[in-house]
C-alpha cells in the first residue's frame, strides 16, 4: 500500500497575486508622467514656500519700519511741543537781562523820584518771568561760593580771590535759562583761581 503525498498547504492567498506583475509599456509611461508631474508640483511647492517666506520676511520689516517711523514721529510731536519755542525763550534772554540790569541800576535816590518808572520795569520782569515759567522756561541763579559747574555754568573770568578756592563762584554776572530739561543759556560767573593751599 502506497501512502499519498500530503498536498503542499495554501495559506489561501490567491495563486494569481503571487505571479510577478507584468506592466505594460503604456502603464510604464503613465508612471513616469505621474512620477514627472509629482516631481513638478513639489518644486513648485518649494518655490511658493519659499516665496511666502521672503513675503513674510518683507512684512515683517515693513511693520519694524513703520513701528519705528510711528515712534520716531510721536517723538519728533513731543520735542515740538516742548522745545518748540526755545529759539524765542532764547531770544527773550537779553530782554530779562536788560530789565535786571535796570532795576540793579536804580538807586535809592532814582527809586524815590522815579517810583512808578521802577515799579513798571518790576511789573515787566515779573511778567516776563511768569511767562517764561509757564512755557517751561526756568532760570538757573547759582550763588556766589557755589563749586563751578560747567554743565550748567560758563566761566567768564578767573581770579584769585583770598578765602575761596579755586573753582569756587566769585561773582554771578547773568543767570542761566533751562527749558525743560535743555539748557537755553549757562550762567555766566567768574570763578576763583586761588590754589589749593
Amino acid at each position: 500500500m502506497t501512502e499519498a503525498k500530503p498536498k503542499p498547504e495554501h495559506d489561501g492567498a490567491d495563486l494569481d497575486s503571487l505571479e510577478p506583475e507584468i506592466t505594460t509599456p503604456h502603464e510604464q509611461e503613465s508612471d513616469a508622467v505621474q512620477d514627472d508631474m509629482l516631481a513638478a508640483l513639489q518644486g513648485e511647492n518649494a518655490a511658493l514656500v519659499a516665496e511666502r517666506d521672503e513675503m513674510r520676511e518683507r512684512m515683517m520689516r515693513a511693520l519694524a519700519e513703520a513701528e519705528n517711523s510711528r515712534k520716531r514721529a510721536e517723538k519728533d510731536r513731543r520735542d515740538a511741543q516742548l522745545y518748540g519755542g526755545s529759539r524765542i525763550a532764547r531770544d527773550m534772554l537779553p530782554v530779562y537781562d536788560n530789565l535786571s540790569r535796570a532795576l540793579d541800576a536804580a538807586t535809592e535816590d532814582t527809586r524815590a523820584a522815579a517810583a512808578g518808572l521802577v515799579e513798571g520795569v518790576e511789573l515787566t520782569l515779573r511778567e516776563l518771568t511768569n511767562v517764561l515759567n509757564k512755557h517751561g522756561v526756568t532760570r538757573v541763579s547759582p550763588a556766589v561760593g557755589e563749586m563751578f559747574d560747567p554743565h550748567s555754568h560758563q566761566a567768564m573770568f578767573e581770579a584769585p580771590v583770598p578765602g575761596t578756592k579755586a573753582g569756587q563762584i566769585i561773582q554771578v554776572m547773568a543767570d542761566g535759562f533751562v527749558l525743560h530739561d535743555q539748557l537755553l543759556r549757562p550762567a555766566q560767573v567768574g570763578v576763583s583761581s586761588t590754589p589749593a593751599g
